[in-house]
């Protein structure tokens, strides 16, 4: 299965859910996801399973000033 994560293509050797991608991909908490242009809400990060072609965007918050 492809899909794309923050814009680099990905592919999966078996349909995996939302959050074990965003894990395998090392991401640290806090963190926002999108599905398909659509924000995903963190409780139901487990049960979003991925099918061919999604579109995952990470954003993690960044300090500044």
């Amino acid at each position: 299965m492809n899909i794309s994560y923050n814009g680099q293509a990905l592919r999966l050797s078996q349909p995996q859910s939302l959050l074990e991608v965003i894990e395998a991909q090392g991401a640290k908490a806090p963190f926002a996801v999108a599905l398909n242009g659509q924000f995903v809400p963190r409780s139901t990060l487990a049960e979003q399973r991925l099918q061919e072609g999604d579109s995952i965007e990470l954003l993690s918050p960044i300090q500044g000033g």
